[in-house]
């Protein structure tokens, strides 16, 4: 009896235990790996000391406290962890089920449960940091998520949520019967009175992040319109400022992008519609610019697009002259590929499609990382340097020269502690 019931205690104990692979780190670790990629540039023959939590010292000469563990990486590029730009933790592909359907008919007990895989997942893919642009009919369910990853009850990214964000009133789905009033993916709000209240009710539920559908497709035929107007976006910025906030915008027309940088965001979503002037006037307001390559990607490949084999779909062609006009506008960039519609884990695939589509391989390693931790104000992160988080990640070969090799993840760091290790 007893040697059943010390099994069933020893059995309880170890499923309460951390994700296989996770190492909590006593004392000083010294990580050597064969190259090291800081967040600016990249280095050989480096060597990062981790102490605390930290990043105690990193470079080509670093003195090791006595005691202090090594892990070799012999053959791998050290980076930052990557900072996910823009995702949707609980979302899944929509090749498995529509978005429709997601927001309609999955419970919240079923996201949530999904949303927990989700984030584990991306940790062991090297994503230390997530902003979570909405939840998409789960409520503000990622707050809850981000509290149970900071408090260490689940494993995952540091995340920055949005909540529910917030939609012009009869512009978002879920769509159906127009008798029925059906479930939103965000908050609707309409006039100045109503983006300020519901501003504030995403501030008091505890959001990072404010975002707000500066359009969407609620055109006459579908097609994609503005929705919200300059000085109703302006509002929302005023008061999300004035809690220490920061908004993002959903903006797919060049005049939703427009109004969304004259109004004060801090970044803008997808872009598809961009000018050239566009771009640069969001480049001369420091906005910066998430283009959601992979989402486009994905999406054209759920509507049958073979890729490799037939020609590219009009999205993906207009896709890459957005990006090259924004590349040439020099807004600064963003790694976000809007994961959720396409696999958690799979982040990286942004990183790889901006770099076939033109933008040179270094800077995309910065956007993911440096350029990513600027943007979004997290001055503790996304670099290697002495007193930054951390947060760390290694990579077979050098991805530098092939950035698909940021698939092939074989040590993850977040806070000190190893997460995943060869």
């Amino acid at each position: 009896m007893r040697r059943a019931l010390a099994a069933l205690v020893l059995a309880l104990a170890s499923s309460l235990l951390p994700p296989t692979g996770v190492v909590a780190q006593q004392g000083a670790v010294v990580l050597r790996p064969d190259r090291v990629f800081d967040g600016d540039a990249m280095h050989e023959g480096w060597a990062v000391l981790v102490q605390d939590g930290k990043i105690a010292a990193a470079g080509p000469s670093v003195r090791v406290p006595s005691g202090a563990k090594e892990i070799r990486l012999t053959g791998m590029t050290l980076l930052p962890g990557i900072i996910e730009g823009h995702g949707h933790e609980f979302l899944h592909p929509y090749d498995e089920t529509p978005w429709n359907d997601q927001v309609l008919f999955e419970s919240l007990g079923e996201r949530v449960a999904r949303a927990t895989v989700h984030v584990r997942k991306e940790l062991m893919a090297g994503i230390t940091t997530e902003r979570d642009l909405g939840t998409e009919g789960a409520g503000f369910a990622d707050v809850g998520l981000r509290d149970a990853i900071n408090k260490g009850i689940i494993p995952g990214p540091r995340l920055l949520v949005a909540g529910r964000a917030i939609v012009a009133l009869g512009s978002y789905g879920v769509k159906g019967a127009p008798e029925w009033d059906l479930p939103k993916g965000g908050m609707e709000a309409s006039g100045l009175d109503g983006v300020e209240e519901a501003t504030r009710v995403h501030i008091g539920h505890g959001v990072d992040w404010v975002k707000v559908y500066a359009d969407y497709r609620w055109g006459p035929h579908g097609q994609a319109r503005p929705t919200f107007t300059e000085e109703e976006i302006a509002r929302i910025v005023e008061v999300s400022a004035s809690s220490g906030r920061y908004v993002s915008a959903h903006a797919s027309t060049d005049e939703g992008m427009r109004r969304a940088t004259l109004a004060g965001v801090r970044t803008i979503e997808h872009g598809d519609g961009g000018t050239a002037e566009t771009f640069k006037l969001m480049a001369d307001h420091h906005v910066g610019f998430c283009p959601t390559l992979a989402a486009t990607d994905a999406t054209a490949q759920y509507a049958g697009w073979k890729k490799g084999t037939d020609p590219e779909p009009r999205s993906v062609q207009n896709k890459r002259k957005m990006f090259q006009l924004a590349l040439q506008s020099g807004v600064a960039m963003c790694m976000g590929g809007d994961v959720g519609v396409f696999s958690h884990g799979d982040n990286v695939r942004e990183a790889v499609l901006m770099a076939e589509y033109g933008m040179d391989p270094v800077a995309v390693l910065h956007a993911a990382t440096a350029g990513n931790a600027d943007i979004f104000d997290l001055p503790d992160r996304g670099r290697v340097e002495a007193g930054l988080l951390a947060d760390l990640m290694a990579v077979k070969g050098d991805p530098s020269t092939d950035m698909k090799l940021l698939y092939d993840v074989t040590f993850v760091m977040k806070g000190g502690e190893v997460v995943r290790q060869p």
